[in-house]
């Protein structure tokens, strides 16, 4: 059974960092591609970034790159998400996703809320 913890949200100025951290469990994680998305209140949710199951590639929405940095440690079955230069608008619940080969639908860890504000 597929299992995704996340961790590592909370309050932060604009112009912060915070990582997040999202556990995997029950699945042969080092096969899966693993995304990061979010959801703003009112807001549909979005992808953030992704990243190949060996980490070779990264991709990100456009209002991300330069900013947040998408990572994975297949030793320890956690895919990371390096989040710099906070902004208000990033205010969101970050969800992790894995993908598994072949799959078309994936499954979603609970969320957690990353609040930008002064």
């Amino acid at each position: 059974q597929v299992q995704l913890v996340e961790s590592g949200g909370g309050l932060v100025q604009p112009g912060g960092s915070l990582r997040l951290s999202c556990a995997a469990s029950g699945f042969t994680f080092s096969s899966y591609t693993m995304k990061w998305y979010r959801q703003a209140p009112g807001k549909e949710r979005e992808l953030v970034a992704a990243i190949t199951s060996r980490g070779v590639s990264t991709n990100y929405a456009d209002s991300m790159k330069g900013r947040f940095t998408i990572s994975r440690d297949n030793a320890k079955n956690t895919v990371y998400l390096q989040m710099n230069s906070l902004k208000p608008e990033d205010t969101a619940v970050y969800y992790c996703y894995a993908l598994g080969p072949g799959d078309i639908a994936g499954s979603w860890g609970q969320g957690t809320q990353v609040t930008v504000s002064s």
